[in-house]
C-alpha cells in the first residue's frame, strides 16, 4: 500500500529487525585500541623512525655482545709482554695488517684473528676501543637522560601543581640557570668536578672503576640539563590540574602527591617519553665534546670523544681513525633524532587531532 504524501500514518516496514548483512553495512566495528598501540601503530608506519631504531638497537646489541667474543680488550698492548723487549711493530697498525709475531704465526700456518681497523700508538686493537668507545657513550648518555628526567618531572611536577609563590620561586631560578651559557659552564663544571677532586672521593668504593670523570659528566646533567624538562612538564600539569578528575580525587581527600603520581604524571608520559629520547643524543654529542677536550672518560678507557681526541696527533697518517668514531657518533645521534622526531610524531595528541 503506498502511504501518502501528507500522512500521519507509521510505516511499520521501518521497524523490521535488520538482518546481519544490514548490521555489518551499516556498523563499521574494529578491535578496542588504546593510545598506546595507536602511537605505536603510526611509529611503525614511519619507515625513517623505523629504520633508525633499527640502527640504534643494532648498535647498542652490538657494543654489548662484540666484547664478550672478541679476543682483544680495549686495553691490552699487544706488543707488551712481562719479561720481554716492547715489540714496536704492533704500534700503529692499519686495518687488517699484522704484528711481527702474528706474521710469523700465520707464516707457520697458525691463524690469527684480524685487526679490522689496525692498532692505535700503544698497540691496542682499535676496533674494539671504537666498541668500547660506544658503550660509554651510549651508557653516559642513556644515565644521563635518566638523571634529567627524574630531577626534571620532580621539579616541574610541584612547580605546576602547588604554583604559588614555590612555582614563581622555581621558575626563578630555571631562568637563572637558562641564562646561563652552556657550553661555557659545562666545560667549567667538568674541569672543577673533574678527577683530581672526586679521585679521592671515590677511592677505594665502587664507583672507583667509573672514574671521576664521568661522575663529573653527571653532575653536569644533573646541574644544568634538567630545566627543558621541568618547563616541559610544569606547562602540562597546569593544563592538567584543573580536569575534573583531579577535582575529583581533590574532593575526595587524595594527597597531593598521590594526585601527581597517579593522575598527573601518567597523563604526561607521551611528553616524557619524547623529550627524553631528544635528551639522549644531546647527552652523548655533550659527552664526546668533553672527551674530546680532555674532560670525559679516564685512561684507558675509551669513548668515542677521546678516541676522536686522541686521533688528532696522527690525523696526517692515520687519519681513519678520526673518521671512525666521527661516524660512529653522528650515526648515534642522527639515529636518535630521528627516531626521537618519529615518537613525537606518532604520540604528540596535539599532531594527530
Amino acid at each position: 500500500m503506498k502511504k501518502k504524501l501528507f500522512s500521519m500514518h507509521v510505516d511499520m516496514d521501518d521497524f523490521l529487525p535488520a538482518s546481519a548483512e544490514d548490521k555489518a553495512y551499516m556498523v563499521q566495528m574494529r578491535p578496542s585500541t588504546t593510545f598506546f598501540r595507536d602511537g605505536v601503530r603510526r611509529l611503525v608506519k614511519n619507515k625513517i623512525a623505523l629504520i633508525s631504531f633499527i640502527v640504534i638497537v643494532a648498535i647498542t646489541l652490538a657494543a654489548i655482545i662484540i666484547p664478550i667474543a672478541w679476543p682483544y680488550s680495549y686495553d691490552q698492548m699487544l706488543g707488551v709482554t712481562a719479561g720481554r723487549p716492547v715489540d714496536a711493530s704492533y704500534n700503529n697498525l692499519k686495518p687488517m695488517t699484522y704484528g711481527r709475531t702474528e706474521q710469523a704465526k700465520i707464516d707457520a700456518g697458525e691463524t690469527v684473528f684480524p685487526h679490522l681497523f689496525g692498532t692505535d700508538q700503544h698497540g691496542r686493537d682499535y676496533f674494539i676501543r671504537v666498541v668500547y668507545g660506544t658503550r660509554i657513550s651510549l651508557a653516559v648518555g642513556f644515565f644521563a637522560s635518566i638523571i634529567v628526567l627524574i630531577i626534571g618531572i620532580t621539579v616541574g611536577a610541584i612547580a605546576g601543581y602547588v604554583g604559588g609563590k614555590v612555582d614563581l620561586v622555581i621558575m626563578r631560578i630555571v631562568d637563572i640557570i637558562y641564562s646561563l651559557p652552556d657550553m661555557l659552564m659545562v666545560i667549567l663544571l667538568a674541569s672543577v668536578l673533574g678527577v683530581s677532586r672526586l679521585g679521592t672521593l671515590i677511592e677505594g668504593t665502587s664507583l672507583e672503576r667509573i672514574g671521576g670523570n664521568i661522575i663529573s659528566l653527571f653532575i653536569v646533567f644533573a646541574i644544568l640539563y634538567w630545566v627543558s624538562m621541568a618547563r616541559l612538564i610544569r606547562g602540562q600539569i597546569l593544563s592538567l590540574r584543573e580536569q575534573e578528575y583531579v577535582l575529583a580525587s581533590q574532593a575526595t581527600g587524595a594527597k597531593s602527591g598521590w594526585i601527581i603520581r597517579k593522575h598527573l604524571i601518567p597523563n604526561c608520559i607521551s611528553v616524557v617519553i619524547i623529550s627524553t629520547a631528544l635528551q639522549i643524543p644531546n647527552a652523548i654529542f655533550t659527552e664526546s665534546y668533553l672527551s674530546f677536550l680532555g674532560l670525559g672518560v679516564n685512561a684507558p678507557m675509551s669513548s668515542l670523544g677521546s678516541l676522536a681526541s686522541d686521533a688528532l696527533n696522527g690525523i696526517s697518517s692515520y687519519a681513519y681513525r678520526l673518521v671512525i668514531p666521527a661516524i660512529v657518533i653522528s650515526l648515534i645521534v642522527l639515529s636518535l633524532n630521528l627516531f626521537g622526531d618519529g615518537l613525537r610524531d606518532a604520540f604528540d595528541p596535539k599532531l594527530n587531532a
